[in-house]
């Protein structure tokens, strides 16, 4: 999993999926979860979100996605 962010201001601005799984019941799970992990995290300004219930990997792996995108960007939340 990958997410390339965008920060304008100081803030996160978007978060955009690069890499999904792409296995029937991933997309069935990412369909529901991706969205809300984004705006999650677009709301906190940080990749400390909740969970999605019944995406643990997803979330796991966005999580840590964001949290190396944003360190790299030498963002601080």
């Amino acid at each position: 999993m990958q997410v390339k962010t965008t920060i304008t201001g100081g803030k996160i601005t978007a978060i955009t999926w690069v890499q999904l799984p792409s296995d029937g019941h991933s997309q069935r799970i990412n369909s529901y979860a991706a969205p809300a992990l984004v705006q999650e995290a677009l709301q906190a300004q940080s990749a400390n979100v909740d969970a999605v219930s019944g995406a643990t990997y997803t979330s796991a792996g966005f999580q840590q996605s964001l949290q190396s995108a944003l360190t790299k960007a030498g963002f601080n939340a």
